[in-house]
C-alpha cells in the first residue's frame, strides 16, 4: 500500500478565477469613479504567492521582463480575450507602462499594475453594458444582410477607435438576439432579457471590490508559471474545500471561471448532475433559477463564489440552469436543464459492471468513475470502505465466474482520484513491479510499485479513454500499455502529469488581530512519468486503436494551455514487459477494427456527425443571417439529440457505439488467443 500522505490533489482540477462581466468600451464621456486598491492583506498575501512560486514550485522560472510580459499578456487575455473591451492605444500604452514592469513588482510583492489594469478594464466594461444596454432597448436588426462575427478574436488587431468598437457590440447583440430566438423566445422576451441582463452586469461591475481585481490578476500571475497553481482567498478556500470533500447538498460539480462564464470543470460521480446526464463537462452556466417556475437569473461574468452560492442548496429542491453546450461548440441557442439537489451517492460513484455480447463472445465492461478511495475508513481498518481497488477486483471475480471472454477498463471522463488505488488497480492486472515515476522539484526520484505478486485477471483487456481521462486514469492506463497488457482504445488522454500541494500562506506579522486568514495556494511540486521513461505531462496517453468522441480536442487537454509543463523524459525504472499485446498483434487488431468499422452503418453515422460538427467548430467566424444560423443550430441539436444524450454507457451500454466497438477489439484479441492456442495445441504432439 503507499502512503496517501504523499500527494493529496491528483484530480484534473480547475482554477477557479472570479472575473466579471461584459467587455469594453471607448473613452465615451463617464462619471468618476473610486478607483480599487488592494487591501493590506492582500498585498501581504501577494509577497508570500511570489516567495512560494519562487522557492517551492516544480517549475524554475526567471524573473526578468519576458516574465513580465507574458504575464501581462495573460492578464490582458484573461479580462479581454474577445478584444471587445480596450482598444489598440489602450493596449500600447498599458504595455509602456506595465509590459516590463510587472517581474519588478512581483519581487516586491507588489499589485500596482494588476490594480491600475483592473480599473481601465472596469472603466470599458461599464462603458460596454452601458450601450448594450441601451442598443437591445431600441435596435431593430435586419436579418437578412450577409455579416458575419469573429468568435475567436485572438489574432484579430484590437479595434481601432470607436467606430470599430461599436460595430463589433452591434454584431455582438445581433448574435445573441439569434441564439435567444432559436431558443424559442419572441423577439419582446428576447428585448426584455437581454436588457435584463446587461443592467445585471452592468450592477456587477459597479459592485466590484479589491478582492475581485486582486484575484483576477494573481490568477494570470500564478497560471504563468503553469494553469493548475492558483491562489485562493479564504472565502475561495472554503469552496475548495467543500468541493474536495463533496459533502455538501448540491448539483456534485466543479465550477471554474473562463473569461465571463462559469464552466463545468468536473461532474463528481454519483452527484445529479452525473447521474442525469444533462450536464457535462465545459458547459457554460449562463442562467440559474430556483424551483420549477422561479426566474432565471443571468449570472454571465459573476463572481464565481456567488454563482456556487445560487447552485447549491437543500437536499430535494429543484435548480434550473441555463447553459450553452460544449457539444454546441461555442454556437447554437441555450438550453435549460432542472436538476434535483441531493448529497453524493457513493454507490453512484462506484465502478459498475456490465456485460456486452460481440459475436458469440460475452466481454466485461468494468466503469470507473474516478479513482475513489475512503481514507478514515482504511486507516480504522473498517472491513466495508469505500475503495475502487476492493470494487474492481470483486467485480472481476463476478465477471470470472461468468465466464466472460474479455474485459474493457471504461475510463472516458475519470479526472483521476487517489494515487495508491490507481497503482493497487494497475496492481489487479500485473503480477507486480513499477506503476509510476514521481519527479519532485529538486530532482529526487520516487517509484511507486504494485508489491503484490498476484495477477488477478490474465485474460484480453482493453482500456477505453478520451481527452477527459487524467491524471490517476493517465497512470493506469500508461502502466497497462507499458507491461504490453492490454490495448489503449478511443483517443489521447488529456495529459496532466502535474502534483499540486495545498500550502496556508504565512503571515509576516505576528499580530494576527489584523484579518485572520490570507488564503491558500495551489502549488504544482511535482511531476508524474510512465515506468518507460516518458512523462504523462502534456501528450497524455496516445491510443494504440484510436476512436474519436464527440469533445473538442482543440479545446480541451493539457497542450491547450499555454504555460502547461512541458514532455520530458527520465530514466526508465525497472519492469518486466509480458508478451501479451506484441507490435504485430496491434496491427492485427487494427487491420480488423478498420475493416469491422468500415462495415458498421451505426459508427460510419457516428463518425459523418462528427466531421460535420467539428466543420461548424473549425469556422473562426459564425454567419449573422437567419437562414444561416438557423441551419447550423439544428444540425447541432439533431447531432446533440443522437450522440450526447442517447449514448450514457452508465445506463444502457448496447446505446453506446464507442463502448461497443471497443468490446469487438476485445473480442478480436480472444478470438486470437484461442487461435494461437489451438495451434499450440496442434504441435504438441509433433513435439512428443
Amino acid at each position: 500500500m503507499i502512503r496517501k500522505s504523499l500527494f493529496l490533489l491528483l484530480f484534473m482540477v480547475g482554477s477557479a478565477f472570479p472575473l466579471i462581466a461584459g467587455n469594453s468600451k471607448t473613452s465615451l464621456p463617464v462619471k468618476a469613479v473610486v478607483a480599487i486598491k488592494p487591501t493590506a492583506s492582500e498585498l501581504e498575501a501577494a509577497k508570500s504567492i511570489s516567495q512560494y512560486l519562487l522557492e517551492n514550485h516544480y517549475r524554475k522560472v526567471a524573473v526578468n521582463d519576458s516574465l513580465s510580459q507574458e504575464i501581462f499578456n495573460r492578464y490582458i487575455d484573461n479580462l479581454d480575450g474577445s478584444k471587445s473591451y480596450f482598444l489598440a492605444h489602450d493596449i500600447e500604452r498599458l504595455t509602456q507602462l506595465y509590459g516590463k514592469k510587472i517581474d519588478d513588482e512581483f519581487l516586491a510583492g507588489k499589485a500596482t499594475a494588476g490594480f491600475d489594469i483592473y480599473n481601465l478594464f472596469l472603466k470599458r466594461a461599464k462603458e460596454k453594458m452601458r450601450y448594450m444596454k441601451a442598443a437591445a432597448d431600441t435596435v431593430h436588426f435586419n436579418f437578412s444582410t450577409p455579416e458575419t462575427l469573429d468568435l475567436d478574436r485572438k489574432s484579430d488587431p484590437w479595434p481601432a477607435d470607436e467606430l470599430q468598437l461599436t460595430d463589433l457590440w452591434k454584431k455582438e447583440l445581433k448574435y445573441q438576439w439569434l441564439n435567444l430566438k432559436y431558443s424559442g423566445k419572441t423577439n419582446q422576451a428576447i428585448r426584455k432579457e437581454l436588457g435584463k441582463g446587461f443592467t445585471s452586469r452592468l450592477n456587477l461591475l459597479n459592485r466590484q471590490k479589491p478582492d475581485d481585481a486582486f484575484q483576477a490578476y494573481t490568477y494570470a500571475l500564478t497560471t504563468s508559471f503553469d494553469p493548475h497553481t492558483s491562489y485562493f482567498s479564504p472565502d475561495e478556500y472554503q469552496n475548495f474545500q467543500i468541493d474536495m470533500s463533496r459533502s455538501l447538498e448540491g448539483i456534485g460539480a466543479k465550477l471554474q471561471t473562463e473569461g465571463e462564464y462559469t464552466v463545468v470543470n468536473e461532474l463528481i460521480p454519483g452527484g445529479p448532475a452525473f447521474n442525469s446526464n444533462l450536464l457535462k463537462k465545459g458547459d457554460k452556466i449562463i442562467g440559474v433559477g430556483q424551483g420549477k417556475k422561479e426566474e432565471i437569473v443571468d449570472v454571465s461574468g459573476w463572481r464565481i463564489n456567488d454563482v456556487v452560492k445560487r447552485i447549491r442548496g437543500k437536499k430535494g429542491t429543484i435548480v434550473r440552469l441555463k447553459i450553452l453546450p460544449a457539444s454546441q461548440g461555442g454556437r447554437g441557442s441555450a438550453k435549460i436543464v432542472q436538476l434535483l439537489r441531493d448529497k453524493i451517492n457513493l454507490q453512484e460513484q462506484a465502478a459498475k459492471k456490465s456485460i456486452v455480447m460481440q459475436n458469440s463472445y460475452k466481454i466485461g465492461v468494468i466503469t470507473i468513475p474516478s479513482f475513489y478511495l475512503d481514507f478514515e475508513g482504511e486507516q480504522q481498518n473498517t472491513g466495508d470502505y469505500n475503495s475502487t481497488s476492493r470494487d474492481v477486483a470483486r467485480i472481476l471475480e463476478e465477471l470470472k465466474a461468468e465466464h466472460v471472454d474479455g474485459i474493457v477498463i471504461d475510463l472516458r471522463d475519470n479526472g483521476g482520484g487517489s494515487l495508491e488505488e490507481s497503482v493497487n488497480v494497475t496492481g489487479l492486472f500485473i503480477p507486480s513491479g513499477a506503476v509510476v515515476q514521481i519527479s519532485n522539484s529538486t530532482g529526487g526520484k520516487t517509484v511507486l510499485k504494485d508489491e503484490d505478486s498476484r495477477e488477478q485477471y490474465d485474460g484480453p483487456l482493453a482500456v477505453l479513454v478520451n481527452r477527459y481521462s487524467a491524471s490517476a486514469s493517465e497512470i493506469f492506463a500508461a502502466a497497462i500499455q507499458d507491461y504490453h497488457r492490454g490495448v489503449i482504445i478511443g483517443e489521447r488522454t488529456f495529459g496532466k502529469g502535474t502534483v499540486q500541494s495545498l500550502i496556508k500562506l504565512a503571515r509576516s506579522s505576528s499580530d494576527a488581530s489584523r484579518h485572520s486568514e490570507l488564503g491558500e495556494i495551489k502549488l504544482t511540486v511535482a511531476k508524474f512519468y510512465r515506468i518507460s521513461g516518458g512523462s504523462t505531462q502534456h501528450k497524455g496517453v496516445e491510443p494504440e486503436i484510436t476512436m474519436p468522441s464527440l469533445i473538442d480536442t482543440t479545446k480541451i487537454g493539457e497542450d491547450t494551455y499555454s504555460s502547461s509543463l512541458p514532455w520530458s523524459t527520465v530514466s526508465p525504472a525497472y519492469y518486466k514487459p509480458t508478451t501479451e499485446i506484441s507490435p504485430e498483434m496491434i496491427n492485427l487488431l487494427t487491420q480488423k477494427f478498420q475493416e469491422r468499422s468500415l462495415k458498421n452503418p451505426l459508427y460510419q453515422n457516428y463518425l459523418h456527425d462528427l466531421n460535420t460538427l467539428d466543420q461548424i467548430r473549425k469556422k473562426k467566424a459564425v454567419s449573422l443571417q437567419d437562414a444561416e444560423v438557423k441551419s447550423e443550430t439544428e444540425t447541432i441539436k439533431q447531432i446533440e439529440k443522437r450522440w450526447v444524450q442517447d449514448q450514457d454507457a452508465t445506463k444502457d451500454p448496447v446505446k453506446d457505439v464507442l463502448l461497443n466497438q471497443s468490446a469487438s477489439v476485445v473480442a478480436d484479441l480472444a478470438e486470437i488467443r484461442k487461435e494461437q492456442a489451438q495451434q499450440i495445441s496442434k504441435t504438441l504432439p509433433s513435439l512428443r
